[in-house]
């Protein structure tokens, strides 16, 4: 019996970038991404390990070698136009937020459960870490264009800000393509 439960949800890429690894958090848009075990080569975020950051520092002194189930930043075009509307901007560019994927099609996408998957049309398999929470880094990437706005992105991207993931099976995705969302196959958390 399957772990994975595939779901009637389906998340169309809209929008993909780069962020190359000496750019800080700006990413680039490109048409298509081809993904590795290591995710995206030369880019900020690649590699099987990184340095554990504020995110885990009740688990390990900052800079400790881990796991890098961060390679990607997953985003919803949905929950994109509510910060944009929350900030009182017309759209916020996912170039500033440092993003891999823009995706459209998935209700509620910063809570998809964690352990869940994304798959691609060609096999490629992408596991969702967990929720990203806002930080101050894309209001500094949005003030560049968008003066005196950039301090209300932490506040208006609270429980929108898109997800963290993982390659689990290599790939590529392309502008146009659709992601499957499978969850698993289990109850709420409930002590």
């Amino acid at each position: 019996m399957p772990v994975l439960l595939e779901t009637e949800f389906k998340g169309e890429v809209v929008w993909a970038g780069e962020t190359p690894s000496d750019a800080g958090i700006a990413a680039s848009a490109v048409a298509a991404l081809s993904l590795g075990f290591h995710c995206l080569l030369g880019e900020r975020h690649q590699g099987e390990n990184r340095s554990s950051c504020v995110r885990v520092s009740n688990l390990y002194p900052q800079g400790t070698t881990i796991r890098n189930v961060r390679q990607l930043s997953i985003l919803s075009e949905e929950e994109l136009a509510l910060i944009a509307a929350d900030m009182g901007l017309e759209q916020v560019d996912p170039r500033s937020l440092g993003a891999n994927l823009v995706l459209r099609g998935i209700p509620d996408f910063t809570f998809v459960p964690p352990s869940s998957r994304l798959q691609g049309p060609d096999g490629m398999v992408l596991t969702v870490d967990m929720e990203n929470r806002p930080c101050i880094l894309p209001g500094r990437e949005i003030d560049k264009a968008h003066a005196g706005f950039g301090p209300k992105f932490k506040r208006a991207a609270s429980s929108r800000r898109g997800i963290t993931a993982w390659v689990e099976r290599p790939g590529q995705l392309k502008i146009g393509d659709s992601l499957q969302l499978f969850v698993p196959d289990q109850r709420a958390w409930a002590p």
